[in-house]
């Protein structure tokens, strides 16, 4: 009867999703068809370490209780969570499809499909019973690969396994609280290595069995370590010079159009005494673009850059600016450039810190933001108080707790002295350097960082209908539906900068001013050692105060209007997946934390923006809303990251100004 049950359950499944794709225009997921695109070669990319894969309590197809960990047996695993009556063609159905093939071609290559484990996890114990969970596994126990099919005991056993992987259920019910046997979730699929740690999360958008074939074939090839390539040894696939990128490492770069930004380091897991540091390489190499046409060209989802009058860019400009943008000599101290806050590795921002630290470390109350795409914006900082990017330039340059220069004139003259800019700027400008032709030079560079064509874009303008997930479109339905978001991240007809440059009060900058020291701290020492810190050693020491509680009134200290206390610029989205951590203080390290801070409504205070309310998101549509987010991110930035690695840095020199070189500077 049990089979019988199963049987009519699929059946059911087939049948509807054959019939629902012949009515309407549902997208099915690419893991049903062939590859669209040319999966790079196994082997000529790294694949990332997330983190150990999650253990647990399990019961295999037969009734015996195992650990999860047991069933990896020092293989390669494909890992994926699912219930057996799931009626969704692009969900477990799917993983369950993309397994299939993936046994039969490991199937007929033996020598790698003994190296490789399947494993299809209930989520639903109260239904899959270990004799449920072997019914719906029948016929797949023949072959080299090892496929198995587990429930658990109860929700108690399961909860842990699904948090360890980051997975979220929503069980469904009627009117009358009766659950209907219907549960939503966003599926993953979790490659796992011989070393039980996670490499890859697919995605519907990203499930083919081509990709997870190469993937496999990636670990297990002995020249890349398990599929960690020495960054030294990639890094020289990148090289300065002219040549142009192998067309094998093009495609991997636009694939995901960032696969580059990421932080010098990964801090996820870094409480526990198992954390591993994933620390890149120093090294600065890279390939130069032409920036000239970046900024002259279309880019899909992106207005046309206007610049002001007089303005006129040229490739010498772009160069100028972009030498200035990254020369820490433009500093007082000879230490910190534009680059150092706005590390292009990092989306140009910085990923590492919440709020900037200038130079002789000072800090810095604010987030640093992306100057990606900062050409086509009307407002500057996080209070808006500039209206022009040549004019914002002087900001940071100034800042005593920034770069430091005492004034322009200062700088003009440090430029003058500095061997390496004779000329340049009279070859871009016509005249030595000034207010003027700086502030000029250094927009010049940033009206050139536009990034588009998203995975968004294409969907959204370009009328792509599998550019994006199904989780992603759902997520799209709730920014411009439920969630409001799109109330001030706008988006236009023919294109999205996903801000109303407006000036806004969440509550976050309240929520900090109001800050209260609790009486004991932990603090981390090292991965895995805390120690708790009696906080009146310090908390009413006037030097801290700032630091524990910085009372930054955001738009109130340029108007002076009690009406806009905690009032900041809404920030665009473009790249926002690779620009955390987020909000003005960078308070809130994922994205997850920022639509749960929306969801809740922000923080009360007596001048909240009307526009804040709670949203009363369930957890799935909080992750259909994350997975929104990161279809975002522009398909040239890995291109603007290798430009930005191929400039150079301003290495200080005995030719320098410096006071205590021959070339010092006179007064």
């Amino acid at each position: 009867m049990e089979r019988i049950k199963l049987y009519l359950s699929l059946f059911f499944v087939m049948f509807c999703a054959v019939s629902f794709a012949q009515r309407t225009e549902y997208s099915i997921a690419p893991g049903y068809n062939q590859l669209n695109f040319e999966a790079p070669k196994p082997g000529t990319y790294t694949l990332e370490k997330y983190n150990v894969a999650s253990n647990g309590n399990i019961v295999d197809a037969v009734g015996n209780k195992r650990q999860l960990h047991d069933l990896f047996d020092d293989k390669i695993v494909l890992l994926n969570f699912m219930y057996t009556t799931c009626t969704d063609v692009n969900g477990c159905p799917l993983a369950t499809a993309v397994f299939h093939k993936v046994r039969n071609l490991l199937n007929k290559d033996p020598k790698l499909g003994k190296q490789v484990s399947l494993i299809s996890m209930s989520f639903d114990p109260e239904n899959d019973s270990p004799e449920v969970m072997k019914l719906y596994g029948y016929g797949t126990d023949k072959g080299v690969v090892d496929w198995n099919f587990l429930t658990t005991s109860s929700f108690e056993d399961l909860d842990p396994i699904l948090d360890g992987y980051g997975q979220r259920i929503l069980k469904e019910y009627d009117e009358e609280g009766n659950y209907i046997g219907s549960i939503s979730h966003i599926l993953r699929v979790f490659l796992i290595d011989k070393n039980k740690t996670v490499r890859n999360i697919y995605s519907v958008s990203y499930l083919h069995s081509d990709v997870l074939i190469n993937d496999i074939k990636t670990l297990v090839d002995p020249r890349t370590k398990n599929g960690t390539i020495e960054s030294s040894s990639l890094d020289s696939i990148l090289v300065a010079s002219d040549e142009s990128l192998s067309n094998s490492l093009q495609s991997i770069l636009m694939a995901s159009g960032a696969s580059l930004a990421k932080p010098g380091d990964y801090k996820e897991g870094y409480t526990s005494k198992d954390y591993t540091t994933q620390a890149q390489p120093l090294e600065r190499v890279g390939k130069a673009t032409d920036l000239l046409a970046i900024a002259t060209e279309k880019h899909l989802g992106l207005p046309e850059l206007k610049t002001p009058d007089g303005t006129t860019l040229t490739r010498d400009k772009i160069a100028l600016g972009r030498k200035m943008f990254f020369d820490r000599r433009l500093s007082h101290t000879d230490t910190i450039s534009c680059a150092i806050c706005h590390v292009p590795e990092m989306g140009f921002a910085h990923n590492e810190l919440r709020t900037a630290v200038g130079t002789e470390g000072r800090s810095v109350p604010r987030n640093a933001p992306t100057v990606l795409n900062v050409g086509l914006l009307a407002r500057f900082f996080h209070d808006g108080r500039e209206s022009s990017l040549e004019d914002q330039v002087w900001g940071p340059i100034l800042n005593h707790d920034e770069m430091a220069i005492p004034s322009p004139g200062y700088l003009i003259n440090k430029i003058k002295a500095i061997p390496d800019y004779n000329n340049q700027f009279e070859k871009a400008y016509g005249s030595p350097p000034n207010m003027d032709n700086i502030s000029r030079a250094f927009a010049a560079y940033q009206y050139s960082l536009l990034s588009a064509n998203s995975a968004f874009d294409r969907w959204y303008y370009g009328k792509e209908k599998n550019a994006i997930s199904y989780e992603a479109q759902k997520g799209f339905e709730i920014f411009t539906g439920k969630g409001a978001c799109s109330s001030c991240h706008l988006i236009n007809d023919e294109f999205a900068l996903f801000t109303d440059e407006k000036l806004h009060n969440t509550g976050i900058g309240y929520e900090a001013s109001m800050y209260v020291e609790p009486p004991v701290k932990k603090l981390i020492l090292a991965p895995g050692v805390e120690i708790d810190v009696d906080t009146s050693s310090y908390k009413d020491d006037s030097r801290f105060r700032d630091e524990i509680a910085p009372n930054d009134l955001g738009l109130y200290t340029i108007t002076q209007d009690p009406n806009d206390r905690w009032k900041f610029r809404t920030p665009p989205l473009r790249n926002v997946a690779i620009t955390a951590p987020y909000m003005h203080n960078g308070a809130l390290s994922t994205l997850r934390e920022v639509v749960e801070f929306y969801n809740k409504g922000g923080v009360k205070n007596e001048v909240l923006s009307p526009l804040m309310f709670p949203l009363n998101l369930s957890e799935v549509e909080i992750d259909y809303l994350v997975e929104f987010l990161k279809t975002l991110t522009g398909s040239n930035v890995d291109e603007l990251i290798l430009d930005a690695k191929a400039a150079p840095i301003g290495e200080i020199s005995l030719n320098d100004p410096n006071w205590f070189h021959e070339n010092k500077p006179r007064y």
